[in-house]
């Protein structure tokens, strides 16, 4: 699945994938290329990487031998890793809380830790609230999470990954609030 992260070459943010070999023997090894041109080769002991892919189409192919490759299709549309403008958002007096610009939503700035029941990892977490009576579409990097409806659902953890996190809250086609959090590398440790 291509993510946005930040690329250490550059410190942007850009559409990588991971990609490597997957439940390794010892003497397992393979070249990765990206568009033809060599990014790496990856063993046992260190069997993923990181890919970097461009905008437009990207052809990843993790060779395993002359006759045995496997090969991978990624189109990355011009603009898939901006990040949203969250620049009107406003802080509560102790900064403890984000507020969206619309004012339907806002979540806790320093993230928590606690342990993810869908990945059964302990992770980074933030809490989202409904800010009145909204019915608001709740996703993580594009990936939907759940409802609000400010009544009996109005507030829920997003959990975090590794990078850059953006959540969104949107109130239909009315408005879309955003919010960037920072999951470090997708883990933390629990006291």
């Amino acid at each position: 699945m291509v993510q946005c992260a930040v690329n250490p070459a550059t410190g942007l943010q850009a559409a990588t994938v991971q990609t490597g070999l997957f439940n390794p023997r010892s003497k397992d090894k393979a070249t990765i290329t990206l568009n033809g041109g060599i990014v790496t080769k990856v063993t046992a002991s260190q069997p993923d990487v990181a890919v970097w892919l461009v905008d437009g189409n990207n052809s990843v192919v993790v060779t395993l031998s002359s006759r045995t490759a496997d090969t991978y299709a990624f189109t990355v549309q011009p603009g898939f890793c901006d990040l949203p403008d969250t620049s009107a958002n406003t802080f509560s007096a102790d900064g403890v809380l984000e507020y969206a610009a619309s004012r339907k939503s806002y979540t806790t700035v320093t993230p928590g830790c606690a342990l993810n029941p869908a990945s059964g990892n302990s992770q980074y977490f933030v809490n989202l609230f409904d800010n009145g009576s909204y019915l608001l579409n709740v996703s993580v990097n594009g990936t939907p999470l759940t409802q609000l409806n400010g009544t009996t659902r109005k507030s829920v953890p997003v959990f975090l990954g590794a990078g850059l996190n953006v959540i969104s809250a949107a109130n239909g086609t009315v408005s879309t609030d955003y919010y960037i959090r920072d999951g470090g590398n997708g883990t933390c440790t629990l006291p």
